[in-house]
């Protein structure tokens, strides 16, 4: 955080130098640039742009694309009209800007008395091409993104097809750990398998512009999948490279190349996209029983809509087909030789199953208590927990100091050694953290519980922990489209009835 505010200061201070000398250049004083606001109309006027033009200046996040283009037309106004000059002067401003603005080599030109420039139609297209790359990269990273739902963890709340727009305003944008990559492409270039679509000659550490609200309970979220730092070209993130480890053994894990293909590492911000509902934020605790989660003490108020196994009895007449679609029942559909069945079930589908005459029962799929599940987050057996028992966990809150012991160490030993960097050993019996034997721990992020709303088919913090701030990519707020998978074009691909909706 302390290097990126450095450069971020040094960034500014050379960028509104280099405007100071070309403000002077321009016939204005210099000084003009230091007043916040005015800056911008007495820089309007230099490169003789409209003033309506201040109206976006004041958008925030939008602004930042509309500088962009005044740093262009500033770049005109001393006759630089290739794409590679214009490119510096975006790319580099803290460069360029003074070389413009104090070489005594370079000439300030009035917009208006500078002679047309032609293009040829190829240069008409590039730019156009490149304005648009640019804007809805801006977009992209500051604004909002287009997501897709490609899993049921969070079914019926989000279907499978659904097309949705995810805000990056909501909880602050964050800047990329990756700033130079492939446009539109997350981690992989397209028509390869392991290519990667960024480069890591320059990273930038965390950082979070201002958001419009801080995360809530049950808010819906979006963010990289935080296992997806080391991964198994083979298993991607269908399956946790950590889990793999569990189950396999690092020898194996690394060796077969067969199994498991290549291990390969992923920067914060190139790791799989997820999507979950917050169950728990900074200093919640979390506790589940008998199915029914409880936050700080208080059974959850029912969010979205939630869906869990049960089997279903029959008089031994199986359910029409036509039925689940009617139930929207869309997955883990088996039946036994009794006619009884095991079904994925939202409170709406139990209520309207129940009143066809040959369903006997529908009873709920409940793992008991003293049932371990050893896949389960914090991965110890002093902790025998199941999805349908678990806890109680708390989360861990920024600036909070928790003693840490060997019986807790489980719980954050992947916070303290991967997410907040630091080297953590445990030798005859004590922790040591960076090389000092340490009894207590002051966090340095928040960290969230997420949790699918599909509870017994949902990859989330049961299976791999908290969530890092810094992984946090955006809220989900609108499904613009929904198509259904397993269905063609003129066979109800189209979900009319789910197209348009808002994500609660």
């Amino acid at each position: 955080m302390n290097l990126y505010l450095v450069v971020t200061i040094l960034f500014f201070i050379l960028s509104i130098a280099g405007m100071w000398g070309i403000f002077q250049k321009a016939g204005e004083k210099g000084w003009k640039i230091l007043i916040p606001f005015y800056n911008w109309y007495i820089w309007l006027l230099i490169i003789k742009k409209p003033l309506w033009w201040y109206i976006f200046l004041l958008v925030p996040f939008i602004n930042v694309f509309v500088i962009l283009l005044m740093v262009v037309e500033v770049v005109k106004c001393f006759k630089k009209y290739g794409l590679l000059e214009q490119g510096l002067g975006v790319l580099f401003p803290f460069i360029y800007l003074p070389y413009l603005g104090f070489s005594s080599k370079e000439k300030y030109s009035d917009p208006s008395k500078q002679p047309p420039v032609h293009k040829t139609a190829i240069r008409e297209w590039v730019d156009a091409i490149i304005f648009a790359v640019i804007a809805a990269s801006i977009i992209r990273i500051f604004l909002v993104e287009a997501y897709t739902i490609p899993t049921s963890s969070m079914e019926k709340t989000l279907l499978v097809g659904d097309y949705l727009f995810v805000s990056k305003v909501s909880f602050g944008p964050k800047v990329p750990n990756t700033p130079i990559a492939f446009p539109f492409v997350h981690h992989t270039l397209p028509l390869t398998e392991s290519t990667k679509s960024y480069l890591e000659w320059i990273t930038l550490p965390y950082y979070r512009f201002p958001g419009l609200a801080d995360i809530k309970n049950m808010d819906v979220v979006v963010f990289n999948y935080p296992d997806g730092d080391t991964l198994s070209t083979k298993w991607q993130s269908n399956a946790s490279y950590y889990q793999l480890v569990r189950s396999y053994g690092r020898a194996n894990v690394w060796n077969d190349k067969q199994d498991f293909g290549d291990i390969i590492a992923r920067p914060v911000d190139k790791r799989e996209n997820f999507i979950k509902r917050c169950i728990g934020i900074p200093g919640d605790t979390i506790r589940i029983a008998n199915r029914v989660v409880y936050i700080n003490g208080k059974a959850e108020q029912n969010p979205g809509k939630r869906q869990f196994k049960y089997i279903v009895k029959t008089d031994g007449n199986p359910i029409n087909q036509k039925n689940f679609e009617k139930l929207d029942i869309t997955e883990n559909i088996s039946r036994d030789n009794m006619g009884n069945y095991e079904l994925t079930l939202s409170e709406e589908a139990i209520v309207k199953l129940k009143q066809y005459s040959n369903v006997l029962s529908v009873d709920p799929v409940i793992a008991p208590k003293d049932e371990w599940d050893q896949n389960l987050f914090p991965f110890d057996s002093t902790y025998r927990w199941n999805v349908d028992n678990f806890g109680p966990v708390w989360v861990p809150k920024k600036g909070v100091t928790i003693p840490i012991n060997l019986a807790n160490i489980c719980f954050y030993k992947r916070i303290i050694d991967v997410f907040e960097d630091n080297k953590l050993e445990i030798t005859d019996g004590k922790i040591f953290i960076n090389g000092k034997a340490s009894t207590s721990y002051t966090f340095k992020m928040n960290y969230f519980w997420m949790m699918g709303d599909n509870r017994h088919n949902s990859a989330d913090s049961r299976y791999w922990g908290f969530v890092p701030e810094d992984h946090v990519v955006g809220k989900a707020v609108f499904v613009w489209l929904s198509l259904d998978p397993k269905k063609s074009l003129f066979d109800g691909k189209i979900r009319w009835g789910k197209l348009l909706r808002t994500v609660k």
